[in-house]
């Protein structure tokens, strides 16, 4: 009989997943910021890249925490969330529309890392790691703050440019 499946094996699970999707992301951020067209669209997926990087040294903090190595597991919601926004980079290259595409795009990315942080942080708390709580709402709330900027730069510029062609 198969050993029953606990909470901290769905924690540990999920880890993985945001880990694999963190390293994905910091793959696909500068292909996209040398897409954008917008410096200040260019400057924000530089920006967050450099925090995807701390993301992934604290999701390493959370592995060591719960005694575990760190390590992905193949995550096909981000895989195809990338593979969307390079669909966009190709098909809307040198238009006014592409760097509305690209913001769609990682925005899609965004609400994804920010339902799994969410997750992660309720179950940390539930499962009593309180020092994995903190870490995972760091990057909470940096993801959230990401995607606000990102809403602000298509409610200002990006779709305007994209209306006015």
């Amino acid at each position: 009989m198969a050993k029953e499946k606990t909470l901290e094996d769905l924690f540990y699970d999920t880890l993985k997943d945001i880990y694999f999707a963190e390293r994905q992301i910091l793959r696909a951020l500068p292909k996209m910021a040398r897409a954008a067209q917008s410096p200040d669209l260019k400057a924000g997926l530089e920006k967050h890249r450099e925090q995807t990087e701390g993301h992934v040294e604290r999701l390493q903090q959370v592995f060591e925490l719960i005694g575990k190595r760190a390590q992905g597991k193949t995550c096909e919601a981000i895989q195809g969330i990338i593979a969307e926004g390079e669909e966009i980079m190709e098909e809307f290259k040198g238009t006014a529309a592409l760097d509305a595409g690209l913001i769609s795009a990682a925005q899609a990315v965004e609400h994804y890392e920010i339902a799994r942080y969410g997750t992660l942080k309720t179950w940390a708390a539930t499962l009593g790691l309180k020092d994995a709580v903190g870490l995972l709402d760091q990057t909470l709330q940096e993801e959230t703050a990401t995607d606000k900027t990102l809403s602000q730069l298509a409610t200002t510029a990006a779709n305007q440019k994209a209306k006015a062609a």
